[in-house]
């Protein structure tokens, strides 16, 4: 089954991204093989098993951030709440956020196709990624009441698919799956 199966490693060469392949360097060094669920938990550092700490990705949101403050996707900015500064990353690039914001709003009106099998994978991803971040009400807000109903109640079926089913439909789409089954334990 896709969402209890182990994630094995097909090809540990380099992809060009410092967290990517630092992420395959864990993989291939594990002894025993990893649930996607497992992977998800150690690599955001969510993890408290004390013999699995050398597999985490130290200070990955930090990371994640500079990587697109470098892009010049975000910036960086010190807020002060009352007792303590905190440093936050706005979007500096609206631009691209709009852009993300539409491509994810037509795959689900205008370039609806109402089979996840036909569909983009990296939409896919994409919307299984908005969903497990809590944000996908936020890609949709602009929308006119009747499509947001509309989107909502599309994206709402898509995600309420069964992913072992999904995963043994379409050849590289078992991850996506996965990580969606893991998210929604």
């Amino acid at each position: 089954s896709c969402c209890s199966s182990q994630v094995l490693l097909k090809s540990d060469a380099p992809t060009g991204d410092v967290l990517l392949d630092e992420t395959l360097r864990h993989i291939k060094a594990t002894e025993t093989a990893e649930t996607v669920q497992t992977w998800i938990e150690l690599l955001t550092g969510e993890t408290w098993n004390p013999f699995k700490l050398q597999y985490q990705l130290r200070n990955v949101r930090e990371r994640l951030a500079k990587a697109l403050v470098e892009k010049g996707i975000l910036t960086t900015e010190k807020q002060n709440f009352l007792l303590f500064d905190m440093t936050t990353h706005p979007v500096s690039n609206t631009s691209e956020k709009q852009r993300l914001v539409k491509r994810l709003q037509e795959s689900v009106l205008e370039r609806w196709v109402n089979d996840p099998q036909r569909m983009e994978r990296r939409t896919l991803a994409l919307l299984v990624l908005a969903h497990a971040s809590d944000v996908l009400e936020n890609v949709f807000a602009t929308l006119a009441d009747d499509r947001y109903d509309v989107a909502m109640n599309r994206t709402k079926d898509l995600l309420d698919m069964d992913p072992e089913v999904e995963a043994a439909k379409a050849k590289g789409t078992e991850m996506i799956w996965a990580v969606l089954a893991a998210f929604n334990k």
